[in-house]
């Protein structure tokens, strides 16, 4: 079962698995890249992000002498920025430690900042062919179903189940001999561990799906415990049901003539490192902050109030427009700029920020 297991995924991928994606065949950069990219992220989504990436940052060396900002620029509209800058820590520290190149050992690849024991196999097995288990999101579904395993995979003791389950089901070793002749004892198919893994990894995301999955095109079928005993719709158990908690903000739009004022967020929590027009509580808490400051303005704006969904929260934010007569310094204010909005535009920005802009500049070229 084990090794039919493997080698039916092997052969299913050269026949029907994704070959034109921009990161395969691609070194460890690339890989790692493109692993950082798709976490909590589709495919459709990350490949122009990607390919725009590569295209100013087309090896580590390059990415370590960016600036953060530069970084999160390109990252800007992906999400889950936390991500981005820790491709940029470790692109600096393989840089310092590693004099630019890759490690290759997967006790060092699993140290640098934002790769844990997933990522860091899926970069060992696609780009260095060790032989090394995934577990990203898709392989879940695809385990647990294929293995009958019940409980919220998030569970820990579920993840052991599945990590112990995806360790054993991997292909054998190859054997030191050519790939041509390996490949014409097994029929054409080379069991190599880059093919099984991005077998895996495109079963989740193509056949074996959340919803609606194909099971009538599923390589494993016959052994595939949820199809036999009628669970595909019941595994993976789903998650533990949360209410989802509200929060309430305010943007604060401070504007003179075309130009916005934004604040640079602190390292950490979301939006990190990003620019953002100041963000208050309430309404109270966002015209004291602007009476504080010596600030003179025409009548501000209330504008319409959107929501934006984290994983963990929904946001609803009302932008608070207010004209100043006087541009406030950005001396007295540290870690503020002023743009004009069309420069803010291109700036390291997150969404909702990058959606209330737009709308500014909109309503600027109407006017």
């Amino acid at each position: 079962m084990k090794n039919d297991f493997a080698f039916q995924l092997i052969a299913w991928q050269h026949s029907y698995g994704r070959h034109g994606l921009p990161w395969q065949g691609g070194d460890a950069y690339r890989v790692w890249l493109s692993e950082i990219m798709l976490q909590q992220t589709q495919v459709a989504t990350v490949i122009p992000y990607y390919q725009k990436f590569i295209a100013s940052f087309p090896n580590v060396i390059a990415l370590a002498a960016a600036t953060e900002d530069q970084v999160l620029v390109h990252w800007s509209g992906l999400g889950y920025y936390a991500r981005g800058r820790n491709l940029h820590k470790a692109a600096r520290i393989i840089a310092e430690k590693y004099a630019g190149e890759f490690p290759r050992e997967f006790e060092q690849i699993i140290e640098l900042p934002g790769i844990g024991r997933s990522t860091a196999a899926a970069i060992c097995a696609l780009a260095f062919h060790e032989h090394r288990a995934i577990l990203d999101g898709n392989v879940k579904r695809v385990l647990a179903r294929y293995c009958g395993i019940e409980g919220w995979v998030g569970d820990k003791r579920v993840e052991a189940q599945l990590w112990q389950q995806a360790e054993s089901l991997l292909p054998k070793e190859e054997f030191p001999r050519p790939a041509e002749e390996r490949a014409r004892e097994r029929g054409g198919v080379d069991s190599s561990i880059a093919t099984y893994t991005q077998a895996l990894m495109d079963m989740g995301a193509t056949v074996c799906t959340r919803s609606k999955p194909k099971c009538a095109l599923c390589p494993v079928q016959s052994d595939c415990v949820a199809l036999k005993t009628d669970r595909i719709a019941q595994l993976p158990t789903a998650r533990p049901k949360k209410t989802v908690p509200e929060r309430n903000a305010i943007f604060l739009l401070l504007m003179h003539g075309s130009d916005i004022l934004l604040e640079k967020r602190p390292g950490s929590g979301i939006w990190g490192g990003l620019w953002c027009p100041p963000q208050f509580e309430d309404e109270m808490a966002a015209k004291s902050w602007f009476v504080q400051n010596g600030l003179s303005a025409s009548e501000g704006e209330r504008l319409e109030t959107f929501t934006h969904i984290f994983t963990h929260f929904k946001l609803h934010i009302t932008p608070l427009k207010i004209s100043l007569v006087v541009k406030l310094s950005c001396a007295a204010q540290s870690g503020s700029v002023w743009l004009d909005v069309s420069e803010a535009l291109q700036a390291a920005i997150p969404t909702p920020v990058r959606t209330v802009l737009q709308k500014l500049s909109h309503s600027r070229r109407m006017g």
